[in-house]
């Protein structure tokens, strides 16, 4: 029986955050770990009334504090650029390039002096705790992504396949060619296109190949168009494929914004599905 779309599409969810997905408080801690001590070394410098002083006699005793200046303004990299009129600069703080004077130069502009010196912060320590939460949330669009494949795998065993047995994470085409002398030339560009699937699932009659995503939210543009898109022609171009089939599993609110394209794509590609058929056991079904 032929699903209806809109019925389908208001399945969607607008999130599938679990704890960890917000923050990865277990590699904030490691990163600042690596450089507690330089940080309590700095700490020395909060309240200095002459702070510039106080640095420069800091940084020739402990020179390896100033590898920790970067994190202090939100920055991983050990690089930072800076120009104004007093000239242009490329300040390497794992391996210093500039003279002792010119990093004062780079505390002072950037405006690191005035926050330790006037009391703007307690402790280095909290702060860049702080900081580093900022920053990991940034890691949040990674960890979506993988919630959603953590999700799907999680029913592919509940299905009773096993991993690297009859099921296989993130391959390539070229890879399904050569282990199940299968041609996808037309869906690879005639082999120009390298192509990797989240999941394959091998029966003895034929070899799934499953793309998943999750787009929570409610607005995705012209990303989730080409994405429906792309998958729309993926399907049409495997349908001649004997032996091989193609499964989309798709999720999240953000659709909404781009319901046509996904329409169009779930009207050509039958095994097209989202989280609820998932835990309504669609694997057990669809996968002979």
């Amino acid at each position: 029986m032929k699903r209806d779309f809109n019925e389908w599409l208001g399945q969607f969810r607008n999130s599938i955050a679990d704890y960890k997905y917000y923050v990865d408080f277990d590699k904030v801690y490691n990163n600042i770990d690596k450089i507690k001590v330089e940080l309590n070394i700095l700490n020395s410098l909060i309240g200095s009334k002459n702070i510039e002083y106080a640095f420069e006699e800091l940084c020739k005793k402990y020179p390896e504090i100033i590898k920790c200046i970067p994190i202090l303004i939100a920055k991983r990299e050990s690089e930072i650029y800076a120009i104004d009129s007093d000239g242009e600069f490329v300040f390497n703080f794992i391996e210093p390039n500039y003279s002792l004077q010119e990093y004062k130069m780079f505390m002072r502009k950037i405006g690191l002096f005035d926050l330790l010196s006037n009391h703007i912060i307690n402790n280095l320590v909290d702060y860049v705790t702080g900081v580093e939460v900022g920053l990991d949330s940034n890691g949040r669009k990674n960890r979506g992504g993988h919630l959603m494949e953590d999700l799907v795998e999680s029913f592919i065993q509940k299905a009773g396949f096993i991993k690297d047995q009859t099921y296989f994470k993130e391959m390539y085409i070229k890879d399904i060619e050569k282990k199940w002398g299968l041609n996808l030339f037309c869906i690879s560009n005639n082999g120009k296109t390298s192509k990797r699937f989240d999941f394959v699932i091998k029966t003895e009659k034929c070899v799934y190949a499953i793309e998943t995503n999750f787009y929570g939210g409610f607005g995705g543009g012209s990303k989730l168009n080409e994405t429906a898109r792309s998958y729309k022609m993926i399907t049409e171009e495997s349908k001649s494929i004997a032996g091989f089939a193609f499964v989309w599993i798709t999720d999240g609110t953000a659709w909404k914004s781009a319901r046509h394209n996904l329409e169009e794509t779930f009207d050509v590609l039958d095994n097209m599905y989202n989280i609820k058929e998932l835990e309504d056991g669609i694997f057990d079904k669809i996968i002979i």
